[in-house]
């Protein structure tokens, strides 16, 4: 499988892999920027607009491995994803006019599955770099550890805001 995997690289199996991780870095950057805006005021306030700078500066790390690669970027699969992450706002929340309670705990958790997607694209390359001295491993190994750093800070975000929407609901319906 690896021996295909390679063979078709460039305008095959991993330009179409590449492109859609682009796309769904695409979506990540615009979700994080909207999560740290969301957030401006609040204590996680800084640390989401640190968050998004990453993850957009690892979006430019991917093209920059696409340059390096020759693969072409799609821009139907990046328009795709934009269109895609602006309709995942339109979501039923029971708030018609306001952001729900509920969307910054869904946010989070999205915004985790994409970094975890993110730090599975980066372990697949740092293996092709192994035969494929175009990659950079050193820098592919910098990229792993900033996502799981980034899932890391994620999780306690996630489990923080769990704990205050999901725990304050409970409490509310006991009254």
């Amino acid at each position: 499988m690896t021996d295909t995997f390679i063979q078709h690289s460039g305008h095959g199996l991993l330009g179409i892999y590449l492109n859609d991780h682009l796309a769904g870095a695409t979506g990540g950057v615009q979700l994080a920027r909207r999560l740290a805006r969301a957030h401006r005021d609040s204590a996680d306030g800084d640390t989401l607009s640190r968050l998004a700078a990453e993850i957009a500066k690892d979006r430019a790390a991917l093209l920059g491995v696409m340059a390096v690669l020759s693969i072409p970027v799609r821009g139907y699969k990046v328009f795709a994803a934009v269109i895609g992450e602006k309709a995942a706002r339109l979501k039923l929340n029971g708030y018609l006019t306001g952001r729900s309670p509920l969307s910054s705990l869904i946010e989070l958790e999205m915004l985790r599955l994409g970094v975890d997607g993110k730090a599975a694209g980066w372990r697949t390359l740092r293996a092709l770099a192994d035969r494929d001295d175009r990659l950079d491993a050193a820098r592919l190994d910098e990229l792993i550890a900033r996502a799981q750093s980034q899932d890391d800070i994620l999780e306690e975000l996630r489990v923080r805001a769990a704990d205050q929407i999901i725990g304050l609901d409970q409490t509310s319906d006991r009254a």
